[in-house]
């Protein structure tokens, strides 16, 4: 979400946040995946042992591979509690206030001027002005922008004042354009870090089937017999080739491929074994829905610091972990991107998602927090116009060229045009997110 409509040019703003393709460890009941949706999209690696113990923090290669659940079809629209929603809201504005405070304290701590601190854009809702810098909160939660007074015809400041964004040297510029990536790294660190120390990191002891945490009234499932808390341990007649997110996945495919045909559930009932015969609903798109959210049979403990330098040891492992995982997800965005364009997320998604690990435990709101700063960080180091990342370039080029800047005209080209291309990102993604909705599809 990377939007600015400042009259003064905006150094930058909060890139959009791209939860979709980054992978993150999740605990059990945030691994709900609505078997009326496409395709999952888990794709982790386990053992087919019965029961396979894998601690959440460390490399990538030891954590246990799940995809965040945040894209087109996926069920992030349920909102259920204000609670929830303010508190992901919460930490949405807070991630956006530290990329922007990097800025603001960079450029303020060499005197260079600044004219505005805002989060979101368009109209103004509120504001106020404390040291000729006017901080304000707009209507659009896109993102936000510290604004400079550089090219503002309104400023009183002379254009060849030295203490202008535009007359400083370059590296002080790179310094301030850079501060809101490294504001948000620094955060993350700090998320972890609290964790660590006051829950713990999860430690995920997986099993074989597939846990039903909940069954939609008046659903095929609701009408076949299906109860929440019944563990699914065989689809068709055939046990699951591996435990965990694989098995869900087979759940799904299996009822997606046989709208208004039975499916023959073997399930598990307290200490009873049975059969249900479960024939999914037609979906809009012609796949079978049955109305559950199904989840990999796990439990989970938590693992604590011994002591200081191992509280450090764990942060580290865990933010690297996380980092490689949103490197991850961004190559294979592009790398297929045809594929994974919808998997992109706006403010809307976001929050939903937000709000549906808010509800669950406190462990999935620190992860929530974490991720969202890695992937703000990591998004807007690309090098695209109206990023921080595309500044940087500018910057780069004109000190490539021996400290000669491009023509005014051309960068002001560049930038207008990718903020207009962000723009209207921004206002599809909200559309379309807000459409994915749940109870937006209900009404519909």
């Amino acid at each position: 979400m990377v939007v600015n409509l400042s009259p003064s040019p905006p150094l930058h703003s909060s890139s959009i946040i791209r939860l979709a393709n980054s992978k993150l460890p999740i605990s059990e009941p945030l691994l709900r995946l609505k078997t009326h949706f496409p395709k999952p999209p888990f794709s982790p690696s386990f053992a087919s042992s019965t029961c396979k113990k894998q601690f959440l923090h460390g490399s990538s290669r030891n954590r246990l591979d799940f995809r965040t659940w945040s894209f087109a079809g996926f069920d992030y629209g349920n909102f259920e509690g204000p609670q929830s929603v303010l508190e992901a809201a919460a930490v949405l504005t807070a991630i956006i206030v530290v990329h922007e405070s990097g800025h603001f304290l960079a450029a303020s701590l060499q005197g260079i001027h600044v004219s505005k601190f805002a989060v979101g854009f368009g109209p103004i809702l509120a504001k106020f002005n404390a040291k000729n810098v006017e901080y304000s909160i707009r209507a659009f939660p896109l993102g936000g922008f510290v604004g400079f007074p550089d090219n503002d015809p309104e400023s009183d400041i002379p254009v060849d004042d030295e203490n202008l964004l535009k007359n400083r040297p370059i590296l002080d510029r790179l310094i301030v354009v850079s501060a809101g990536v490294v504001a948000n790294i620094v955060f993350a660190l700090v998320i972890i870090f609290a964790q660590v120390l006051s829950v713990g990191l999860p430690e995920q002891e997986v099993f074989p089937g597939v846990v039903v945490p909940d069954v939609r009234p008046f659903s095929a499932a609701s009408r076949d017999g299906l109860l929440a808390g019944d563990l699914i341990l065989e689809v068709n007649g055939s046990e699951f080739n591996k435990p965990g997110p694989n098995a869900v996945s087979e759940v799904v495919d299996v009822i997606k491929r046989n709208p208004k045909k039975y499916v023959l559930l073997k399930i598990k009932r307290g200490e009873q074994n049975f059969d249900i015969r479960v024939t999914p609903d037609e979906n809009y798109d012609g796949t079978g829905k049955i109305g559950v959210q199904l989840a990999p049979n796990v439990k989970i403990a938590k693992v604590r610091p011994k002591n200081l330098v191992e509280a450090v040891e764990f942060t580290g492992k865990e933010f690297w972990g996380l980092s490689s995982n949103v490197l991850d997800g961004l190559k294979q965005t592009f790398l297929n991107f045809s594929q994974s364009a919808s998997k992109v997320s706006g403010p809307v998604a976001i929050i939903a998602v937000g709000a549906e690990v808010a509800r669950s435990n406190i462990d999935g709101l620190f992860q929530f927090a974490a991720i969202l700063n890695i992937n703000l960080a990591v998004i807007n180091l690309l090098p695209l116009p109206a990023l921080d990342g595309g500044t940087l370039a500018l910057i780069l080029i004109e000190a490539a060229r021996g400290g000669r800047k491009l023509p005014l005209e051309v960068e002001q080209t560049i930038m207008s045009s990718g903020i207009m291309l962000v723009i209207i990102l921004g206002l599809f993604l909200i559309v379309r997110d807000t459409l994915n909705l749940e109870f937006i599809k209900d009404l519909l």
